[in-house]
């Protein structure tokens, strides 16, 4: 596995190896990603990734958030509470040397504390499949104050997905068994979400 493009273009990312089977890390392959950040920084959106805030939701190994800071990101929240993935996420800011623009959250991305910061304008989400948890996680962390309105949010799932209450649909892809579904945060109508 390695960043397929921007600054990082090239980096080999830590290996997975064979973790512990409760980690359920499934990395996004190379191809994938680079079709998704071809749609990211020069689809139908413009630019989503240049100058974005990213939110890396069941970060795994931390790839889809270290792709967006290769390519312009300005910084990246990662978020994960599986002890394999830690380790991967801290290896991997290591090799990048993307520590100072990178917060890496040891938590259960359905149990996200309310955000100090800013809010995340781009937003990947890459929960374990057909379990559920990812409308859990973006109702949690778009009332918790981490997704900015207008936030464009990237889905990964076996499936395609419905946008849940505060999203829209934008557009899905299919690449083999995976499939991104991408929404938009809508405008909050109330001030407390």
């Amino acid at each position: 596995m390695r960043i397929v493009g921007g600054r990082f273009r090239g980096l080999r990312l830590a290996e997975v190896g064979k973790g512990d089977r409760s980690a359920h890390l499934r990395p996004t392959s190379d191809r994938v990603r680079e079709s998704l950040f071809n749609l990211l920084t020069n689809g139908a959106l413009g630019d989503v990734v240049t100058g974005a805030v990213a939110l890396d939701l069941f970060a795994g190994t931390g790839a889809l958030g270290l792709e967006a800071l290769s390519r312009g990101a300005t910084r990246a929240v990662f978020v994960d509470d599986g002890r394999v993935a830690q380790r991967l996420i801290a290896e991997n800011l290591a090799k990048a040397r993307a520590e100072d623009r990178a917060r890496v959250l040891k938590r259960d991305a359905v149990r996200l504390p309310r955000n100090d910061g800013e809010a995340a304008t781009l937003v990947f989400l890459d929960p374990p499949y057909g379990r559920g948890l990812g409308e859990k996680a973006l109702e949690i962390a778009a009332k918790g104050g981490w997704i900015a309105p207008g936030a464009v949010v990237v889905w990964e799932e076996n499936a395609p997905q419905e946008a849940p209450q505060g999203f829209e649909s934008l557009d899905t892809r299919a690449y083999g068994e995976t499939h991104l579904t991408m929404l938009r945060r809508l405008e909050a109508s109330n001030p407390a979400e």
